[in-house]
């Protein structure tokens, strides 16, 4: 979990600072600084998934590194198919990646506000 919020940290203060550094920009920049914001996130949360399987393959919590992947994705994001599960002793870690799942995702949320605040304060 430390890990997950560390490289969610350096990756939205990257973010951040670099939309201190932007001018004013029309309406169509804007659309392409929204896209590299959410790929930069969305690479943010594939990191931490894959952190979180690879902590299940060492732990052989998982058969391979497929479905390590696969697994940790469904509980990052709280899908939840249930066509994987952990053996009883991983379970609580699964609920614990779920949980801080929730939370990446709810500050990816909020630096996405923060783009649209630096947007919306551009344009006044």
């Amino acid at each position: 979990m430390a890990l997950c919020v560390i490289n969610h940290a350096v990756g939205v203060t990257i973010i951040t600072r670099r939309l201190g550094e932007l001018q004013a920009m029309r309406f169509r920049q804007w659309i392409w600084v929204f896209v590299r914001v959410a790929w930069l996130i969305v690479l943010l949360h594939l990191i931490e998934i894959t952190l979180w399987a690879l902590l299940y393959l060492w732990q052989q919590a998982m058969p391979d590194l497929p479905s390590a992947v696969y697994f940790s994705a469904v509980t990052y994001t709280t899908t939840g198919y249930g066509d994987l599960v952990l053996p009883m002793d991983f379970r609580l870690v699964g609920a614990v990646e779920a949980l801080t799942g929730i939370l990446m995702c709810a500050w990816s949320t909020g630096v996405f506000f923060a783009v649209v605040g630096q947007m919306v304060h551009e344009h006044d």
